[in-house]
């Protein structure tokens, strides 16, 4: 059986998502119910960034399914601080356990981890890039409570430069024919390879908007906002001149249906006015909570304890050739500091080069 990695939302089809949906619901009716699924399995956490809710519910679904878990939190406790490469990090744990849940702040860690080790490989954060399993659990909580995915209209708040997880709900989202409104502060917009991409291969809606103040939320299924990554900007007067950009309070709700959902992958820390808590609209903590089934049915998914037998999205390569000797210039990409790294450039259409690990555009040097 070919190994199973979960690096992008790209990574499961449709019909792989509403499956693991299916086998979530199953788990939820009984959280305190310890399993046995996963009696002879053994997790890996490998935490580069700090995180609360992604790592404890990552361990907590492997934990119910009877599975166990070892961690790092602490890179500078690792060989990491005495130079050891992610490449050779994964390439040992990979004695050590069964499958590996990584964050890491390089765009395309997962990737590279992925091309390493022969366990299965869970992308829990790679830089500003992707965060597919937060998007599983976004589009989870979606689903449980719209009832649906197809064709809901969803307002995107926040920092839709550095987010990974609007990245990744972008592209979760245009998969099932949704129409996503934009809403951020200039120069925080969405990249644009990313939504020209979407746009082309799924024929995705996009309206952008600097304001919510002038976004028509009134029209809106879901307002998904996000904070401002103060850690991804290079300039901190960048960041202070952002940080208080918007603000979603009871004044804001009051432009919203009666049963719009409100989410945020949290931490918030300005942009959601405690006062809205107590709203019914405000599922962002249901959201949370959603984490452990969602992980728990993706885990069994990637170990196959559980079947769900489509878990690759046809995808159409929109790739024309490949360039071995270009190197990435995105700073943040991980093939900037790993040696074992191709430096691989996909030759796309329009002449431009696609860096395989960040996927970040560039012209040919």
């Amino acid at each position: 059986m070919n190994k199973k990695d979960l690096i992008s939302i790209r990574d499961l089809s449709n019909d792989a998502i509403l499956s693991l949906f299916e086998i979530a619901n199953s788990f939820n009716s009984d959280l305190h119910k310890r399993l046995k699924l996963a009696n002879d399995a053994l997790m890996a956490a490998l935490f580069y960034e700090p995180s609360t809710r992604t790592r404890m519910s990552f361990e907590s679904a492997m934990l119910r399914l009877g599975g166990q878990v070892i961690n790092m939190t602490d890179p500078m406790a690792s060989s990491a601080s005495k130079g050891e490469t992610l490449a050779d990090t994964v390439r040992i744990i990979e004695n050590y356990t069964d499958i590996i849940v990584l964050r890491h702040p390089s765009e395309g860690a997962a990737k590279i981890s992925a091309e390493n080790t022969t366990i299965p490989v869970i992308n829990a954060g790679d830089g500003a890039r992707e965060h597919p399993t937060q998007t599983l659990l976004d589009l989870y909580t979606i689903f449980r409570e719209k009832g649906t995915l197809e064709g809901v209209k969803v307002a995107l708040c926040g920092d839709l430069k550095h987010g990974r997880t609007v990245h990744s709900l972008a592209q979760g989202l245009s998969r099932f024919g949704a129409k996503m409104i934009c809403v951020a502060p200039h120069g925080l917009e969405m990249p644009a390879d990313l939504s020209d991409r979407l746009i082309r291969k799924y024929n995705a809606e996009f309206v952008s908007y600097n304001s919510l103040q002038s976004a028509p939320l009134d029209d809106c299924d879901v307002l998904y906002v996000t904070r401002v990554q103060k850690e991804r900007f290079a300039d901190p007067l960048e960041f202070e001149s952002v940080k208080k950009s918007y603000v979603v309070s009871k004044d804001t709700l009051k432009k919203c249906q009666s049963d719009t959902i409100i989410l945020h992958p949290l931490p918030r820390v300005d942009e959601l006015d405690y006062t809205i808590d107590d709203d019914p609209r405000a599922a962002y903590f249901r959201q949370a909570a959603y984490g452990v089934p969602v992980r728990m049915a993706l885990i069994a998914a990637m170990l196959g304890l559980v079947n769900v037998s489509t878990l690759k999205e046809n995808q159409v390569s929109e790739v024309t050739g490949v360039i071995t000797d270009n190197i990435c210039g995105n700073p943040r990409c991980i093939s900037r500091n790993e040696p074992i790294a191709k430096h691989s450039m996909y030759k796309m259409p329009d002449g431009l080069l696609r860096c395989s690990y960040c996927e970040k555009y560039q012209e040919m040097s």
